[in-house]
């Protein structure tokens, strides 16, 4: 199996996963402030919809629409697949779930989009799921290296040490990136911060 059939794989199946997960919400829950700052969960997932549609053409397109204005890209992207109703929003999400378009940047952001995303749905929702850790794992590192004006956490992580306190050989030899103080959390915890995301205090020490 290739690497990027499986990364396809693993993208579709969380896709699927959160579909299944929304289908029996309230609308009052699709009104849930999600954790990307000013979306709803209905939001989240109308952008969610927008990256699966997103070709490279379309991309180069749409940011020159938005005079390379990144935020008012994502907006537009929310507007445009945003339904008045959330359970037609999810249905379209279900069509494109299987889709491999991609904006023209690494594979790993397939699976920020995926992961991080996902969170961003499931935790104000209370609703919990386990990620693949190899996808998470290849996540970080691709946020770590990612400036936070592109939405990563490069400049977090500078100086720092990422203790990853549920992957490693054992629980006493966790894994770690980077040097310099640690910063110690779960994975998806990690993910989360370097994405720019409020995580409590508690989960990263």
């Amino acid at each position: 199996m290739s690497r990027q059939k499986t990364h396809w794989e693993i993208v579709h199946a969380e896709r699927r996963a959160l579909a299944d997960d929304l289908t029996p919400l309230s609308d009052k829950e699709w009104a849930t402030p999600s954790l990307c700052t000013g979306w709803t969960v209905h939001d989240v997932l109308a952008h969610l919809v927008n990256d699966a549609t997103t070709t490279r053409l379309s991309f180069v397109a749409q940011l020159a629409a938005a005079r390379f204005d990144f935020d008012a890209l994502n907006q537009r992207g929310v507007e445009s697949e945003r339904r008045a109703r959330p359970l037609d929003t999810l249905a379209r999400f279900r069509e494109v779930a299987d889709r491999t378009s991609s904006a023209p940047t690494p594979a790993a952001t397939r699976y920020v989009e995926a992961i991080v995303h996902g969170e961003d749905i499931r935790r104000p929702l209370g609703i919990a799921h386990t990620y693949p850790v190899d996808a998470v794992l290849e996540a970080i590192v691709h946020q770590r290296k990612t400036p936070v004006a592109m939405g990563g956490g490069r400049e977090l992580a500078a100086g720092r040490r990422l203790v990853v306190t549920d992957a490693g050989t054992t629980a006493a030899n966790p894994l770690s990136l980077g040097q310099g103080p640690a910063v110690r959390g779960t994975a998806i915890d990690l993910l989360l911060w370097l994405s720019g995301r409020d995580i409590a205090p508690e989960a990263i020490s």
